[in-house]
């Protein structure tokens, strides 16, 4: 790991006050959501990991939807490299990346389904496939209990 530091206090008060929750894709997807009749939780833990949380999680069916901003996340079409200070943010944004893929696992391996989405990508886009994965998770847990029950 790297041991520089920020190229100033300036950008790291300015980075630092970026939304890390609540952003205008999240609430967008979640509008949509809501208005489609689906309750979830917002800004839920991820169980057994703390300061993990997931955008959106629908508890009961075991989904957890994740809306990652490009630049933090390393979107692929959009990511950008910041030349000022370069090793420190090359170093930062790895972590991010990393941390991204370690929640993913973890919840993967608990039998969450785990959906992750670009802040570019169109809400309603986002919400179809939400819907979509959760109506499908809900049928199998059903039919999994319902076969317990025999």
């Amino acid at each position: 790991m790297s041991t520089a530091k920020p190229s100033s206090p300036g950008v790291s008060a300015r980075m630092s006050r970026q939304a890390s929750r609540d952003t205008a894709p999240e609430v967008a997807v979640r509008k949509l959501l809501h208005a489609a009749g689906y309750r979830f939780r917002v800004n839920a833990r991820v169980p057994d990991m703390p300061r993990r949380t997931m955008d959106i999680a629908f508890t009961r069916a075991k989904v957890a939807v994740m809306i990652d901003g490009c630049f933090w996340h390393g979107c692929p079409v959009h990511a950008t490299q910041p030349k000022s200070n370069a090793q420190w943010w090359r170093d930062k944004l790895d972590r991010n990346m990393a941390r991204d893929l370690e929640t993913t696992e973890h919840l993967t391996a608990a039998g969450w389904t785990v959906l992750r989405f670009w802040e570019h990508e169109p809400p309603s886009g986002a919400a179809e496939k939400v819907a979509t994965v959760v109506e499908r998770e809900r049928q199998a847990r059903q039919t999994r209990h319902k076969g317990g029950d025999l």
